[in-house]
């Protein structure tokens, strides 16, 4: 057939409408059906989050020991590998910095379980004595409470508080000791197997990657993520460490009662951020009204310390850690309140940890550098 035979320039035939109606019903069927996968996929998605979430809050006394132990693994092993480099094994570099932090460790509860202890079984009577102070502060809220009560019922009502008993009984020790003893031998076991050998599963992890190239990328990957990971941490602890002994010295001379427990306090508080620094400081505040009858000296430890993690939090650790370690408040409030209301205080404690290393590892994988991006400050 010729082009003028067709009835169209170029002897192209025109295409029929039930071509064309099946053309457009097919490409409406294929963006219906990819929407219905998008939709699938991200139900799946949020079904597999709870199912994680719901995993990890069951297994969590497994996780939280395992957890610990990983970070603090990360932490001393560049210790150990400085130590095996000059020729020494790590098992024994491993074992004598495992002595030396036990040792450590164990001497600073001792120094600070007998006045926590004194204050948790005198806190009834603490606060019996401290109400009194008070009075010029809520007397002029009871009267308003007073007259808001007359007008609306005729006649005031009156409620006499009751004391509260904080008692510790020698059931619950010895309930609870087992269990805080496993959980304390697990931790130290899985730090000093990780620190032995920690190398051997990196051996093991290059040695199952596929190729050459992939070997590399791995090892470069771990490589530079332990690192990190192990520099932040460090830097971490010496920056509440040093945040706690200044604290100590700061109401020891500020006279203080047990100075070296509210420095305690402070420096595990710190891992925390923000919400860290408020409790030490309403602790602060607490103890300083109950033991100083002078209201000025009361609020001067409180506002010490403000001031003193005000000046940690804007300007030491900022310049310290660098930009890259820096987090988003809301990434870090958000943080907090997921795991904190997954494992309590130790998930609390180890959100932020969690956090910055999910970060890092976030960098280094392909497809995840957008977490990292969204959580940076």
């Amino acid at each position: 057939m010729s082009a003028s035979d067709t009835g169209e320039p170029g002897g192209i035939a025109p295409v029929s409408a039930p071509l064309l109606s099946r053309g457009r019903f097919a490409r409406r069927n294929a963006r219906g059906m990819r929407r219905h996968l998008r939709a699938i996929r991200v139900l799946l998605n949020a079904l597999l989050l709870l199912a994680l979430l719901y995993t990890v809050t069951l297994c969590k006394a497994l996780l939280i020991p395992l957890v610990l132990a990983a970070f603090i693994g990360l932490a001393l092993n560049p210790i150990v590998a400085g130590v095996a480099r000059h020729g020494l094994p790590r098992w024994l570099g491993a074992s004598v910095l495992m002595v030396a932090l036990i040792g450590g460790i164990g001497t600073g509860i001792s120094m600070v379980t007998p006045p926590a202890l004194e204050w948790f079984h005198e806190a009834p009577a603490t606060i019996r004595s401290f109400v009194p102070k008070l009075e010029h502060f809520t007397r002029p809220l009871e009267a308003a409470n007073t007259a808001t009560q007359t007008l609306v019922n005729g006649h005031p009502v009156y409620t006499r508080p009751q004391p509260v008993d904080v008692a510790v009984s020698a059931w619950d020790v010895v309930s609870t000791a087992p269990k805080v003893l496993a959980a304390v031998l697990t931790v130290v076991l899985l730090v000093f197997f990780f620190l032995v050998y920690g190398e051997l599963l990196l051996r093991r992890l290059v040695e199952i990657t596929p190729g050459f190239s992939y070997k590399r990328q791995a090892v470069s990957v771990v490589r530079g993520i332990q690192h990190e990971v192990s520099r932040y941490i460090l830097t971490t602890l010496l920056i509440n460490f040093s945040l706690g002994t200044l604290t100590a010295i700061l109401l020891w001379q500020l006279r203080m009662p047990d100075p070296l427990l509210w420095g305690a306090v402070a420096m595990l508080a710190n891992f925390i951020p923000y919400v860290g620094a408020i409790v030490t400081t309403s602790v602060l505040l607490l103890v300083g009204l109950a033991h100083f009858n002078d209201l000025t000296h009361a609020l001067l430890p409180a506002l010490c310390f403000t001031g003193l993690t005000a000046f940690e939090g804007n300007l030491v650790t900022p310049l310290i850690l660098g930009r890259r370690m820096r987090l988003s408040p809301i990434a870090i409030l958000i943080w907090l309140l997921v795991w904190g209301w997954l494992w309590g205080i130790p998930g609390a404690l180890l959100a932020v940890p969690m956090l910055t290393s999910v970060k890092l590892i976030a960098e280094h994988v392909r497809g995840w550098q957008w977490f990292a991006h969204m959580v940076q400050r």
